[in-house]
């Protein structure tokens, strides 16, 4: 199969769309190859990938990408977990085989004016603004050691995809930058995350299956996330909110989260649907957390998460939109430099948490805790220090867990008569039973 070079870039301000678009092609017509982006800046829009085909970037090759909507044909995906038309990703694949993104060179979406008119002027944007690398509908794709770097939105977008790798990859977005999530599978299968250094301003990974709006509901399923650094974001591994064809089998494992806002977070909402089920968490350090754990079936955010029915603590009638979390297993993890609580952990008064464990776990608060919102919910209160906010766990379990810089009680707990302790101990008193 071919390798096929591209030219080093001549004038500062030319467009070499044209140029890595045709080698793409050329190597997919001659039935896959290698296109090879050699050192230099080259400035584009909106590139194609194709079958076959490998995108590699040598040591100091760089695809800048302009923030310019001409340059990004309008395609139909999702957005948010809804069916929308947006602007085509940076890199784009929609229903190829084989499709990889290697090399050590940078990949720049250079956001900053995506992000100034998301925050000035967002209603003259005629569509959503671009992924960085949006894959939809491919199997078999290997992203690995490049680096992405200033996404306009979401960095790393597989949706709808079946066995992807992602390797070694370093995702860098300013930490205030608007909703440039790291990885966000979405509707998947058989997803390997590893090796990745995330630094963003949304959550680092977030593992996701459309919304209610969604015709075709499909889990997103066997994934697996380990030995990943994460920085910043608004969680270091979430599922959801975005979540009503259902995530189930997902292993995190040596994993070091360091100033997230949250750690491991689950987050949805009656209306949306959907099982979380079959998750393990293990061997993970957090430090600089709001805080470490958050299960939270009353989500505000998005269209309709203020609805009455969202916050209400009374039970509602169980139909297709009420969502379940069962199954999900957190062990051998310490946090330290917690802000906010130890733990919000809420599921809904007609669907209970069910078999939700925390074994080895050691928490302890920041000397100076800054006021936080344990989780996104109304109702939720700003705390420092708190203990476990706990209610409609069904069979909700603690084992070997260690908090200590708690104020107040190491427990507020509303409607869990199944909540088991063994081993607890908060502030040095033990509490079993």
């Amino acid at each position: 199969m071919p390798t096929i070079a591209i030219q080093a870039p001549q004038a500062p301000d030319a467009l070499a769309t044209d140029a890595i678009q045709a080698a793409i092609d050329a190597a997919y017509d001659a039935g896959g190859g290698t296109v090879v982006v050699p050192p230099g800046t080259h400035r584009v829009g909106s590139l194609r990938l194709r079958s076959y085909v490998e995108l590699h970037l040598e040591m100091g090759a760089r695809l800048q990408f302009v923030a310019d909507p001409g340059l990004y044909p309008v395609v139909d995906a999702r957005w948010e977990g809804a069916p929308a038309s947006i602007y085509a990703p940076c890199l784009y694949a929609h229903g190829e085989t084989d499709v990889a993104i290697t090399g050590f060179g940078v990949i720049d979406g250079e956001g900053q004016p995506w992000w100034d008119v998301f925050r000035n002027d967002r209603e003259s944007l005629a569509h959503p603004r671009p992924t960085l690398v949006g894959l939809h509908e491919c199997r078999r794709v290997t992203i690995r050691d490049v680096t992405l770097q200033n996404s306009p939105s979401w960095t790393l977008h597989p949706l709808l995809c079946d066995d992807v790798t992602i390797q070694n990859v370093r995702i860098l977005n300013p930490a205030d930058s608007p909703n440039t999530d790291g990885i966000d599978p979405e509707s998947c299968r058989n997803v390997r995350i590893s090796d990745c250094h995330i630094d963003v301003g949304d959550d680092c990974i977030a593992i996701k299956a459309g919304t209610q709006a969604t015709q075709e509901r499909v889990p997103c399923e066997n994934i697996t996330i380990t030995n990943c650094t994460m920085v910043h974001g608004h969680g270091g591994v979430v599922i959801g909110s975005e979540m009503s064809g259902g995530v189930r089998n997902v292993v995190i494992s040596n994993c070091v989260f360091q100033g997230t806002d949250r750690g491991i977070r689950v987050k949805s909402r009656r209306g949306r649907g959907g099982v979380v089920e079959d998750v393990r968490v293990t061997n993970v350090v957090m430090d600089d957390v709001i805080c470490p754990f958050v299960l939270n079936e009353y989500y505000f955010c998005g269209p309709g998460g203020k609805d009455p029915v969202v916050h209400d603590r009374t039970p509602q009638p169980v139909d297709d939109g009420t969502p379940l979390f069962r199954r999900i297993h957190l062990a051998h993890i310490t946090a330290r430099n917690v802000h906010a609580a130890a733990g919000y952990l809420y599921g809904l008064p007609e669907r209970p948490l069910e078999d939700v464990t925390l074994d080895d776990v050691s928490i302890s608060f920041a000397d100076d805790a800054v006021p936080g919102y344990p989780a996104m919910a109304t109702g939720v209160e700003e705390e420092a220090r708190a203990g476990f906010l706990v209610g409609f766990g069904g069979d909700l379990r603690m084992s070997r867990v260690r908090v200590t810089g708690c104020e107040g009680p190491g427990f507020q707990v509303e409607q869990t008569p199944g909540l088991g302790l063994t081993d607890v101990t908060i502030n040095g008193e033990r509490h079993d039973g």
